[in-house]
């Protein structure tokens, strides 16, 4: 063998080591805490350790979690909505199996492979006014590639979008995101404006300049839970299309089912967005995805020769797994009657808890759609009640919600969230799946905290002065 033969072979090893992922979580498995705190974000171990919900989950399965003990939680946050179906549901598993097991030559870059035109024409199909689908990754890549679109096809530069919306966390999301706790210092950013969600005559003066490509708009807002008022979105639009503007509709978390129709801006009659943003639910839980769905005209403009056949793309946007994921959820949903399920389900759990405000002086208010559902907290009445509420408002406001969200998880294994910072708005987005024994098992949880803290209890209180504390020495 010359010098030359030898250098290009492979240098000589020892027999080859297969990679085992369960031997490699069960040595290290119980590190999760402090590797999350060594190499990725070392505020979110120690959020979780200062209000005890630093829980070892060993298996999940539908609308629930396992501890080691065999210990059931009841998921009533379903990764803030990604779990559409509940956790590993045997449907979308086998596709994604399937589509493993067929070794597809995925992702070439230069075919047009069948899955993505499947899931396209599935997705449409709920949709019929909208013609064309571009696949992402994620919500916020479904946002960004609808801000480009509308201000490309329109030539204006502004986009509007509402107070406390949230539509994603890179630059351009961020852009129309309308809570200034994500915005601080990142800017410089794009230059869209805010106005207020149902306020009209806002939208009209903003129209007024002739920059505006567009309006995007959660149909209900995550932040808060707060709805579009009835007829808002329908007249936003015509106001839009009048000064040749878009309509956008955020459904990444509203969509496929959540709020009782397909997408929330089907409540309203006559609404037709012109590019309409999903993701979330439509993973499976799985397979990161992210879907803009619009007007042929838009893409046509778009993409509008073979020169501009790559202007917009996403190098892992409509892989395989995605797609296949997308297709099994779409095919559970409409088998297994998902979204009439969610009206059900939905006006049961919501009404039981509306019916509690007239119980506890805390409890304000109960709004929301089919499993979208915000529990507002307010100023009590009674002056014992009233003093204990001052001084957690006086430390930060929302420490109350997070009174209420820490003994469900911790005396009753239900997992809920605040609705944003801030607020005192506790947030259920259960999976969709969920039936009239899970509303059962969170409302009597529900009456148990509340009337802890109504009456004085003092693990509620305890923990309230715990919260006041570290509040107090963040500022």
């Amino acid at each position: 063998m010359t010098s030359a033969e030898s250098a290009s072979q492979p240098p000589e090893s020892g027999p080859e080591k297969e990679f085992d992922l369960g031997a490699l979580l069960a040595e290290r498995g119980a590190e999760r805490y402090e590797l999350h705190a060594r190499y990725l974000n070392h505020q979110l171990p120690r959020m979780l350790h200062t209000i005890g919900f630093d829980k070892v989950y060993e298996r999940a399965e539908g609308a629930y979690f396992w501890d080691a003990d065999g210990n059931d939680y009841l998921d009533m946050l379903a990764g803030f909505g990604v779990m559409g179906l509940g956790r590993h549901h045997p449907v979308v598993r086998k596709a994604l199996h399937d589509v493993l097991d067929a070794q597809l030559a995925d992702l070439t870059r230069f075919d047009c492979q069948p899955l993505p035109g499947l899931l396209a024409e599935r997705l449409l199909a709920h949709s019929p006014h909208l013609d064309r689908v571009f696949f992402g990754n994620s919500g916020t890549e479904a946002v960004e590639t609808a801000l480009k679109f509308a201000r490309y096809v329109t030539g204006r530069p502004r986009i509007l979008y509402c107070t406390h919306a949230f539509h994603g966390l890179t630059t351009g999301s961020l852009s129309v995101n309308g809570e200034s706790g994500f915005r601080d210092g990142f800017a410089p950013l794009l230059p869209d404006t805010a106005v207020p969600l149902g306020d009209l005559d806002a939208l009209a003066r903003e129209l007024k300049r002739g920059d505006v490509a567009a309006l995007i708009v959660e149909p209900i807002q995550g932040k808060g839970v707060h709805e579009a008022p009835p007829g808002y979105l329908r007249a936003a639009q015509e106001l839009l299309h009048r000064h040749k503007a878009l309509l956008i509709a955020d459904e990444v978390q509203t969509g496929l089912g959540r709020t009782g129709d397909f997408y929330a801006y089907q409540h309203e009659e006559g609404v037709e967005p012109d590019l309409v943003c999903v993701a979330k639910a439509l993973s499976g839980g799985y397979v990161p995805v992210g879907a803009t769905l619009g007007r042929d005209w838009i893409f046509k403009k778009v993409y509008s020769s073979m020169d501009r056949v790559l202007v917009h793309s996403a190098s892992f946007g409509s892989n395989a797994q995605a797609m296949a994921a997308g297709l099994a959820v779409l095919s559970v949903m409409e088998n297994q009657q998902i979204v009439a399920g969610v009206r059900t389900t939905g006006e049961l759990l919501r009404s039981r808890l509306a019916a509690l405000t007239d119980t506890y002086e805390m409890l304000a208010d109960v709004r929301g759609r089919g499993l979208m559902i915000g529990i507002e907290f307010g100023r009590p009445r009674s002056l014992k009640l009233r003093s204990r509420w001052a001084m957690l408002q006086a430390a930060r406001k929302g420490l109350f919600a997070q009174m209420v969200v820490v003994p469900l998880l911790q005396r009753h294994r239900i997992l809920t969230q605040v609705s944003g910072d801030h607020l005192e708005v506790i947030k259920l987005i259960p999976p969709l799946i969920i039936g009239e024994r899970e509303v059962d098992r969170f409302v009597d949880a529900f009456t148990a905290v509340m009337d802890d803290a109504h009456n004085g209890g003092g693990l509620v209180w305890d923990f309230g002065k715990t919260l006041v504390k570290q509040a107090v020495a963040n500022r």
